[in-house]
């Protein structure tokens, strides 16, 4: 087997990468993350997800180098991560109620062969109404001021939620493992063998 290499150095990532039992190392791919004029959040994550896989090609020859990248939506715009608590409370009782759209890219990129794989999975998330209260709390208890969407569905987050739609959870905090066994599986790797 190539040597898996993850093109993050996001501690979230990294856990979820754990999950799949296989031997990785992780480097910064250190890209231009800037949206093009006009790009959907769709094409900006699957763009950047290559982007960041091919990246490091020269430094990782003969490796499975893994990309991925992650915009959250709401209203058609693309929501970034709030930074401040001000804006952690803005967010969230925007949302309340409402349903916010995660577009995680994938990328794998086969070093050896030059072959690039990627997709791009969807996740929607349904917000209870919450009051200021619950998100002044949320906010105290939790801290998500570096996540997008100002939660972190794998901790309390899920407190705030109604209900949630998409093929793998793992999507949501930023590595869609189901469909990285899929692209793993492409190129002959199965974390079963």
């Amino acid at each position: 087997m190539l040597p898996l290499v993850l093109a993050s150095t996001s501690f979230y990532r990294k856990q979820l990468l754990e999950k799949l039992g296989l031997p990785f190392i992780q480097a910064a791919p250190n890209i231009d993350e800037s949206p093009l004029d006009q790009e959907s959040a769709s094409t900006l994550v699957e763009r950047l997800a290559r982007e960041k896989a091919l990246a490091l090609t020269e430094n990782h020859p003969n490796s499975l180098i893994i990309g991925s990248d992650q915009a959250a939506t709401f209203d058609g715009r693309i929501i970034g991560k709030p930074h401040t608590k001000d804006n952690a409370q803005k967010q969230l009782k925007g949302f309340s109620g409402q349903k916010i759209t995660f577009y995680t890219g994938l990328a794998l990129h086969n070093t050896a062969t030059g072959e690039t794989k990627s997709l791009v999975e969807p996740f929607h998330v349904y917000f209870r109404k919450l009051s200021d209260q619950h998100i002044a709390r949320y906010i105290e208890k939790e801290n998500p001021l570096d996540c997008a969407g100002s939660f972190k569905s794998e901790g309390m987050g899920v407190a705030l939620f109604e209900k949630l739609e998409g093929r793998d959870p793992n999507t949501l905090i930023g590595l869609p493992l189901i469909a990285l066994c899929d692209l793993l599986h492409d190129f002959g790797i199965s974390p079963l063998d």
